[in-house]
């Protein structure tokens, strides 16, 4: 693994626990809600422009996204 992906990897880790903080879940139940309704898909296409902002502003766009894919919370 190269330094790029190293960093991509702990940029979605971060945001997972950051996401399950602000909605109060677990790491797990955190990881499962984002995948389920894209929000990781999202993180990973979109890594080069959402790294450069906030978490608090990736948590936003990340429920945006989830909730426009199904996702009940906002």
């Amino acid at each position: 693994m190269n330094k790029e992906q190293r960093n991509k990897l702990t940029y979605i880790i971060n945001c997972i626990s950051v996401f399950g903080e602000h909605f109060d879940l677990s790491p797990k139940q955190s990881h499962a809600y984002l995948k389920r309704y894209g929000g990781l898909k999202f993180l990973d296409e979109c890594y080069a422009a959402e790294h450069t902002l906030s978490l608090f502003d990736a948590v936003s766009d990340l429920s945006v996204i989830c909730h426009r894919n199904g996702g009940g919370l906002i």
